[in-house]
């Protein structure tokens, strides 16, 4: 457990011992195929966090995926950003214990660790609503802060907003979101691997420049995707196409490579889950058996998804 004090140095505000608060947050899916690093789509899987003020120190408690490979003290992903959204209001909390029950797959290209900082921030700005003396956190909020956790924010606004977003940043620091208005028909499917994978290393694999051709491509398809997802599910095969990540990654997940080619060999509109290795496919009916077969062939798990809701809190 740690000692020390919880909060901004100069917080002009603390809570009470006693104060508090849950969280549920989803799992998401980034890119979408062509949308690298600004499209993103909750998916229905979610973590529930639970945190208290309490007398001193930082405690994390943790149950579930990889509940015996993460710190439970204030280096905490979690606990840091419970901490970060303290701060940034001006509050300190003499100490905060936290209870987090992780059912997001970890490290599989589903937004494990960007709902962890969502669910961090939402539970900060819960506990400030039920404290009463500042206001919750703001969606647009929450998204600034979770992106400046990321370095981009298209898990992180999925996991906020639910549903399918559209992010940006600019040079300034600004990490902006919108959700789109769905269309009701689009269901999602994961493949979902028992390997894991690490972002930095399958974003290391990007090169730092592309040919105009590919770059052009992904505008379109990158669009197109928006069409596809709002108005013309119809559109979703070629709205998935890629030519800016995933053939640059595939070195790194072969078995995650070959999967996305046989699935869209056989007319699915597959992707990459943001850096690997799931897959996701979207579409407007659930995928039978033979899909499922196929999946195992290369060891992975099929689970249909609704789409996810946002993140909710309450104190």
């Amino acid at each position: 457990m740690s000692a020390i004090p919880v909060g901004a140095p100069e917080a002009d505000l603390q809570l009470a011992p006693g104060l508090r608060a849950t969280v549920r947050v989803p799992a998401s899916t980034a890119n979408l195929g062509p949308g690298f690093d600004c499209l993103g789509l909750a998916l229905g899987i979610y973590d529930e966090v639970a945190v208290a003020v309490t007398d001193g120190g930082v405690c994390v408690d943790v149950a579930g995926e990889a509940a015996g490979a993460v710190p439970r003290d204030d280096s905490h992903l979690v606990a840091r950003a419970v901490i970060r959204g303290l701060e940034y209001a001006g509050i300190s909390a003499a100490g905060l214990h936290l209870e987090c029950t992780n059912v997001i797959p970890h490290s599989r290209g589903l937004g494990s660790s960007a709902a962890a900082v969502v669910g961090g921030l939402a539970a900060a700005s819960a506990l400030m609503a039920a404290d009463g003396r500042r206001p919750a956190l703001t969606e647009a909020e929450l998204v600034q802060l979770s992106g400046e956790f990321e370095g981009h924010p298209d898990n992180a606004a999925a996991s906020v907003l639910g549903g399918a977003v559209v992010t940006w940043m600019n040079p300034a620091g600004g990490y902006y979101a919108r959700r789109l208005r769905l269309h009701p028909s689009i269901v999602a499917t994961a493949f979902v691997p028992q390997r894991e994978s690490s972002t930095a290393v399958t974003r290391g694999l990007l090169p730092h420049e592309v040919p105009r051709a590919d770059a052009v491509f992904n505008v379109s398809r990158a669009a197109l995707a928006v069409v596809a997802m709002t108005t013309d599910p119809e559109c979703l095969f070629d709205a998935t196409e890629d030519r800016l990540h995933q053939d640059y990654r595939a070195p790194a997940m072969p078995e995650t490579h070959a999967l996305v080619a046989d699935l869209r060999r056989r007319g699915h509109a597959a992707t990459v889950s943001g850096a690997g290795p799931s897959v996701v496919v979207l579409g407007t009916v659930e995928l039978d058996d033979t899909a499922a077969a196929l999946g195992a062939e290369y060891g992975f798990v099929m689970t249909p998804l609704p789409v996810g809701e946002g993140v909710s809190a309450q104190s």
